[in-house]
């Protein structure tokens, strides 16, 4: 309380005890009414003035109040206007009623009082958020909404927004260069050759890492490390990993072009765990088929490059040791459970069997597992359930799910995608797990598998199993029911050994040939009808031609069609004049949409359809997905609508 308020009640408060102690006194005297008289007087003088002192302090009071109401209502307007923080109020017609400085400082006008607030801060139009960020010129601000009370608040975020995409940038990235196919393109080169080529290469690789400001240093003959920091990892990729061109370009005499795989991590928590990611990432590379480079940053997985195929090895060392480790896995296990990719074709077929013939060869028990026959194996399982050692062994998931145990051995063929086998709950009740596959390796790949045989230059899953059989078992005799599936096999893939075939295809289909392969069948259990001939022409006349050389045909909708017949489309379209690469869509009999894509290797149409969530090889794959044909013909035109705008769709 004021000092000038405390007198006055100290006054007041002692005029007050003198005459209660008066009164009191009279009280005691009160026969004596003379004195009683007498003391009236001084009483009525005492309440006069108290009553006087009573009315000074409440004008004393009433004055102290306004003062400080004056002066709050003044710092709250100082503190409204220079608060670093915007207030703007609206009302239903969405036209602004008030706003403090910051608004006008923000906007760069003295007052917007009246305007239309969508026109002068569009960036609000259809924001239901409660707070979200709203670039304005340089600036930055994050925006609080309360519609209820038709107020907005904004907070310069500016200053913090490029302290956190600082700190982004900086953050540590690491990065794994190999030169993946050294042997097969210095082979032939003699030493003076070789280390010129090598060095030429060498030097190129380190003047790219100092055009980016990439710290480099060679670990072996043909493997760098790389250190970086986030914001150098976003330039390579908006370059999209130009080095992987340039070592594929620089000698173009060679029979075997150079070309390099690259695996960069980064969004980790400490520098181990992103040095690990890195080597995955560059495991995922050399997967799919090397000559590219496979980013993972965070949750993010990112594939740049793999424009050339997947190059031939020339050594079977790899075939022996799988087969080898194979063989000993199959023995130690109690009994053994092979499985495709759901909707099994030809080559997943063919090599369950040649899977199952390893298995009966180490006297084990051996089953394979379908789903469902579909018209792409109709005529082949025909074929094996009229062969009594060949049919019996295929059983049902929910039959393998009764037989899988602990000690069970899953070998899963032709996918490494664990959503895509036939049964995905087998791989959750064994431990034990092999994948033998020829695709290029996809995020969605089977962890923990014990062996893993993955080479994207085969031709087929038959052509490696083919290969792991010649060294199985030196006295080994096949029948000639399984020969001839695993030929198939390698025939549908390769469409008659005229794509993705090399010189290890011809070996391994020599080698099944002259195991008993009947070519003869292989025909009839390649035939069409016409009934399916009259499909494919159907779909076939909706074609049309895009960017010059991708043909795209969409069936109509509401007819269904199976994927074999989708495919053998694409293939057809494949084989027209000028048409480089083929995507046919349809619906299907299980109602999803399916896309089958084809080329001739100028356009990698496996990053196409991992885009829209499928996978497959440079010149062959597939997606299946869910919603209308238009909606999916819709995403696809705008995924190749995207790519060659950034990069070209053609090398």
């Amino acid at each position: 309380m004021p000092k000038f308020l405390s007198k006055r009640w100290h006054g007041l408060h002692m005029v007050w005890t003198f005459v209660l102690v008066f009164l009191l006194l009279v009280l005691l005297s009160f026969y004596q009414w003379v004195l009683a008289v007498v003391a009236l007087v001084p009483t009525a003088v005492l309440i006069f003035y108290a009553w006087q002192a009573e009315r000074a302090f409440e004008k004393d009071f009433r004055a102290y109040v306004t003062t400080l109401t004056y002066r709050v209502k003044k710092a709250s307007s100082e503190v409204i206007n220079e608060l670093p923080l915007g207030i703007l109020l609206y009302n239903e017609e969405k036209t602004v009623e008030w706003h403090n400085p910051f608004i006008a400082r923000m906007t760069g006008r003295e007052s917007i009082v009246g305007e239309p607030l969508l026109e002068l801060l569009p960036g609000l139009k259809n924001r239901k958020e409660p707070v979200f960020d709203l670039p304005l010129g340089s600036k930055i601000y994050s925006v609080e909404n309360k519609p209820e009370e038709k107020l907005f608040y904004f907070r310069d975020i500016t200053e913090q927004t490029e302290l956190q995409k600082k700190y982004q940038e900086d953050k540590i990235a690491i990065g794994i260069v190999l030169l993946d196919n050294i042997d097969e393109a210095t082979q032939g080169m003699d030493d003076q050759t070789r280390s010129i080529t090598l060095a030429r290469i060498t030097g190129e690789i380190n003047e790219w890492a100092q055009r980016h400001q990439l710290y480099l240093r060679r670990t072996a003959s043909d493997r760098f490390l790389l250190i970086m920091n986030q914001k150098s990892l976003q330039e390579l990729e908006q370059d999209r990993f130009e080095i992987l061109d340039d070592v594929r370009e620089m000698i173009p005499d060679a029979k075997v072009p150079f070309t390099l795989s690259i695996g960069v991590a980064a969004g980790a928590g400490t520098l181990g765990e992103i040095g690990t990611l890195a080597q995955t990432s560059l495991d995922m590379a050399l997967g799919r088929g090397g000559d590219q480079a496979a980013v993972k940053v965070g949750q993010r997985m990112s594939f740049y490059g793999g424009r050339s195929n997947a190059v031939e090895k020339r050594t079977r060392v790899r075939a022996r040791v799988i087969s080898h480790a194979l063989r000993d896995l199959i023995r130690e296990s109690d009994k053994v459970v092979i499985m495709g990719h759901k909707i099994p074709d030809m080559d997943a077929i063919g090599a369950a069997i040649g899977v199952l013939k390893a298995v009966q060869l180490s006297n084990k028990e051996g089953y394979i597992v379908l789903e469902g026959i579909n018209p792409s194996i109709d005529r082949l399982m025909e074929e094996v359930y009229e062969h009594e050692r060949i049919g019996r062994w295929f059983i049902t998931p929910e039959q393998a799910m009764q037989l899988i145990g602990p000690r069970t051995l899953a070998v899963v063929v032709d996918t490494h995608r664990s959503s895509l086998v036939a049964e995905p709950r087998l791989l959750q009740l064994t431990s034990r797990v092999v994948v033998v596959d020829h695709h290029r390796r996809g995020e969605d790949f089977i962890n923990d598998a014990v062996l893993v045989y993955m080479e994207p230059y085969a031709s087929s899953t038959c052509e490696l199993v083919t290969e792991l059989l010649q060294y199985f078992n030196d006295k080994m005799t096949m029948e000639v029911l399984e020969a001839t599936a695993l030929l198939a096999g390698i025939a549908v893939d390769t469409k008659s050994f005229s794509l993705r075939t090399g010189a290890r295809t011809f070996e391994a289909a020599s080698f099944l040939r002259r195991s008993g392969a009947d070519s003869a069948m292989i025909q009839r259990l390649m035939k069409e009808d016409l009934e399916a001939y009259i499909e494919k022409a159907e779909v076939i006349k909706h074609a049309e031609i895009l960017y010059e050389h991708v043909a795209l045909a969409a069936a109509e909708p509401g007819r269904k069609y199976s994927q074999l017949l989708i495919a053998q489309v694409a293939d057809t379209l494949i084989n027209m004049t000028d048409v480089w690469a083929s995507f046919v869509l349809s619906e299907r009999p299980d109602g999803l949409i399916g896309i089958s894509a084809r080329s001739l290797g100028q356009m990698n149409v496996q990053i196409v359809m991992e885009k829209l969530g499928g996978g497959g090889h440079l010149t062959n794959a597939a997606v299946q997905l869910e919603g209308t044909l238009e909606e999916a013909t819709e995403r696809l035109k705008q995924v190749l609508a995207e790519m060659e705008t950034e990069e070209g769709l053609f090398e």
